[in-house]
């Protein structure tokens, strides 16, 4: 694709490529090079002017996003174990890093737009160079277990950056007045089953990982929790059903609102979710697939805790807690639904039993961000991971329709503060019995 004049830059049919979470030492370089080609793939149909651009100070460029994730092979695996490591460029220990206080300075998020050098070729040339030298290391090191943890640990954590570099771009993109398009528009949704209630008993149940091999260190221990007995919508809430939320004053009732979600909404001047937009002709939402008319059967996205609490007040309910979401998600087959389609937006479901748990949207819980009983970050920077995180923040669970495939699992723990919105961020009702 021409780099100077993607204004409208499709990219039909991008499926994600599968990292497995058991990867064997033969594999690992296999399983390397999917995942940095996934990376590029994602941002080949932006220019150079997309790629460069901050929309926020929550979000990255795409450049900024390219360039990280080979910092962390470069800095992590390559510096300790290369032999006469040099780095490809020495400033780059400090303009890529994000938040590894113990690695040097950073920085500043806000300002990552305002790096129009190094260019994205020089960029590139820095991910390839990097490539090329970490596949030089695996051939020396094919039993070094140390080391294959670590890789492992890298390539989730690019494929964290591949979602972010979607959501990233979707912002970006929907502050511009040319609406431009990533993808092809998603097909209209099928009508969505009707919502049913999915009982769950009282007692003592487990949760935490177990089983796969790879995880990161905020999903453990496995451990005890009680739960009164409950109940899980049978599926996420639709726009329509937010639509109706928004018809009956539910922005304009204080009630329905935390105090501290009222404050924001007035401060923020909130009155629908993000990316909705009503005309004459009615709703319509900015998706990646350009702007569109509003699809009411799909999943309703990018709301905050503030709203999806205040719509389950509303809805004579309540959010779920994430270990009453784990003990009822982890009988089930891990259904991944709509991540990695290519249409990069969720769907509708027919299924009247339990669904939509792992890929259409992230569903906030109203459980805080904290420790399990009994973790412990790991030593040196890279346990700077999860742990520090671990204050004002909500975990979402489940994954998206930008998620990678791979990247799902029953005991994945997503956070983000209350207010955040540019994640696909969804509703998933529970009540009390």
């Amino acid at each position: 694709m021409d780099r100077r004049a993607p204004l409208v830059c499709r990219h039909p049919g991008l499926r994600v490529n599968p990292l497995p979470n058991t990867v064997m030492p033969a594999d690992l370089i296999s399983a390397y090079n999917a995942v940095r080609q996934q990376s590029a793939a994602l941002a080949a149909p932006l220019s150079c002017e997309d790629s460069c651009v901050q929309s926020m100070p929550d979000a990255s460029p795409a450049k900024w996003h390219l360039g990280h994730t080979t910092w962390f092979f470069e800095t992590f695996v390559l510096e300790p174990r290369e032999p006469g490591f040099k780095p490809f460029h020495s400033a780059f220990r400090m303009l890529f890093n994000s938040y590894y206080n113990a690695v040097g300075d950073k920085h500043p998020r806000p300002q990552r737009g305002l790096l129009t050098r190094p260019g994205l070729s020089e960029v590139l040339g820095y991910r390839s160079n990097v490539d090329e030298r970490m596949q030089a290391l695996l051939l020396t090191k094919p039993d070094d277990d140390e080391l294959r943890e670590l890789v492992v640990l890298g390539l989730h954590h690019e494929q964290q950056h591949q979602e972010l570099l979607l959501t990233d771009i979707k912002h970006l993109f929907s502050v511009s007045p040319l609406y431009p398009a990533y993808t092809d528009p998603a097909s209209p949704c099928a009508t969505a089953a009707p919502l049913t209630w999915h009982a769950f008993p009282d007692g003592v149940v487990q949760i935490g990982h177990e089983g796969d091999p790879f995880y990161f260190d905020n999903e453990k221990p496995r451990h005890r929790v009680y739960l009164q007995a409950y109940q899980l919508a049978s599926r996420l809430v639709t726009n329509a059903e937010y639509a109706a939320f928004i018809e009956a004053e539910g922005y304009g009732t204080p009630a329905h609102w935390l105090a501290e979600g009222w404050d924001w909404r007035l401060a923020e001047g909130r009155d629908h979710p993000m990316y909705w937009q009503r005309n004459t002709a009615g709703w319509q939402e900015f998706t990646l697939g350009g702007l569109c008319a509003l699809d009411p059967n799909a999943p309703v996205l990018h709301v905050s805790y503030y709203e999806a609490d205040a719509y389950a007040r509303w809805a004579c309910a309540r959010l779920p807690t994430e270990a009453e979401w784990e003990s009822a998600a982890a009988p089930l087959a891990l259904n991944t639904h709509s991540a990695g389609a290519g249409c990069f937006h969720p769907r509708s479901t027919q299924d009247a039993g339990l669904s939509q748990l792992f890929s259409d949207a992230w569903q906030w819980t109203q459980s805080s961000y904290a420790a399990y009983p009994g973790f412990r970050a790991p030593p040196g920077a890279v346990g700077e991971y999860n742990g520090k995180f671990m204050v004002n923040q909500y975990v979402l669970r489940g994954g998206s329709c930008v998620t990678p495939e791979s990247h799902l699992r029953v005991s994945y723990r997503n956070f983000f503060p209350a207010s955040a919105c540019w994640q696909f961020s969804g509703i998933r009702l529970a009540r009390d019995v």
